[in-house]
């Protein structure tokens, strides 16, 4: 059984912008919590007991700490059989992320199996099923294959009729791809893996720490004849490393997660609240009635947050509305996510945008396919299409963005 997992998480996410300007992109919230809180949840189910964190930087380290602390309070939270400890990269200068899980393993001494999943990963995968595979197929290094509909933007492997990998072709045009398998960044190390490192090919890689699993390792391991296996995933999985990523995740799990997943309960058809005191059980009472009163228009599938106030004639479709929230009167949010404490005003219409947290909208504002930085302000009668606006930025009233980024500056990490 493997029991430990090493997460790097050390990048700056810039594709993520303006999201994670000032925020870990393990912290942007999803289905309102933490991105990395759904993976960490999802390895502690599975037998992991504990999860090392890659982490680089300021913004990176400080955020993940004080939220996951040592991680022993998700056993409450989540009802776990056992504890689930949550460690992290002492200050080395990592460059890839197999540098920072070379790193980490070397300061902790792990010399046992332990699986790598990326920070802005999303996926329902059995670890203990591919740790499995990994051991029947006596693989070195074993890596979660998903099939995806379009290859290009991904590493795509060439196997052979025992999922043995011969070779990746990165970001492939459709019909240069091997295949539809692309890699996922979920990978099972041996425990004895970087001991190739000591081989006389590697003495370079290993001088310049050119260990970058995608672009330097997992090339020359089988170049070198090393045996890495595919592993066929038959469950989800996102690379949530940009707003339309991002976006598209929250849409697919919304759909698709039942109540309990969501920690939720169904309210009325195909509508889902959040919260468990006796308030959240009379807020949920009331909506539930405005909805039924027709005050409230929801179509589609809506994910509610706890302590939200929605004005009469607001409409909802696909939507997520975090906790704290205050919607105006006749807002339309449709196939969009509002984080945490944000503030709309009336006949505000958000569509296939992303409000961060903590966010001011003024009146009779429309943003299309745009996304909002933490504590904006945006005033009233905005037009926003395709646009970024950066965390703290002022947009004054009457103004029409299209296709714009807003900032003044973004913060040193």
């Amino acid at each position: 059984m493997i029991k430990k997992a090493v997460i790097p998480i050390g990048g700056e996410a810039t594709r993520l912008r303006p999201l994670t300007i000032e925020t870990s992109k393990g912290l942007v919230r999803l289905l309102n919590k933490p991105i990395l809180e759904h993976s960490i949840l999802s390895l502690a189910k599975d037998g992991i007991e504990e999860v090392y964190l890659g982490v680089k930087g300021y913004v990176n380290y400080t955020t993940l700490f004080d939220y996951f602390r040592e991680g022993y309070w998700l056993k409450k939270k989540y009802g776990l059989e056992k504890e689930v400890r949550i460690r992290y990269m002492p200050r080395y200068e990592s460059t890839t992320n197999g540098d920072a899980v070379w790193y980490t393993m070397n300061y902790y001494g792990i010399n046992e199996p332990v699986v790598v999943i990326q920070g802005d990963n999303i996926y329902q995968l059995n670890i203990q099923d591919m740790y499995g595979w990994h051991r029947k197929k006596n693989a070195f290094m074993t890596i979660a294959l998903q099939p995806v509909s379009d290859v290009t933007g991904f590493g795509v492997a060439k196997i052979d009729d025992d999922y043995r990998i011969e070779y990746f072709v990165e970001k492939p045009k459709p019909e240069e791809a091997p295949s539809n398998l692309a890699n996922t960044g979920i990978y099972i190390l041996s425990e004895n893996f970087w001991e190739f490192l000591n081989e006389e090919w590697a003495g370079e890689m290993r001088e310049a720490r050119k260990l970058d699993f995608g672009g330097d390792v997992i090339p020359a391991l089988i170049e070198h004849g090393y045996a890495v296996y595919g592993y066929p995933m038959e469950g989800y999985w996102f690379d949530v490393g940009t707003p339309e990523r991002y976006l598209n995740a929250a849409m697919y799990l919304l759909h698709r997660l039942s109540p309990g997943e969501m920690e939720a309960v169904e309210i009325t058809r195909d509508v889902y609240m959040q919260g468990k005191s006796e308030m959240s059980e009379s807020l949920r009472r009331k909506i539930k009635e405005r909805i039924k009163r027709g005050e409230l228009l929801v179509e589609g599938k809506v994910l509610l947050g706890r302590h939200i106030s929605i004005g009469r004639g607001t409409a909802l479709e696909d939507a997520v509305i975090d906790n704290y929230s205050m919607l105006g009167k006749r807002c339309e949010v449709l196939h969009s996510v509002v984080m945490d404490r944000v503030k709309l005003g009336d006949n505000v219409r958000i569509m296939n945008s992303v409000i961060g947290r903590h966010v001011e909208i003024g009146d009779n504002v429309r943003i299309v396919n745009s996304v909002i930085g933490d504590n904006a302000v945006i005033e009233d009668n905005v037009r926003m299409y395709n646009v970024k606006i950066w965390p703290h930025e002022f947009v004054e009233k009457g103004a029409t963005l299209e296709h714009y980024t807003v900032r003044t500056g973004v913060p040193k990490r």
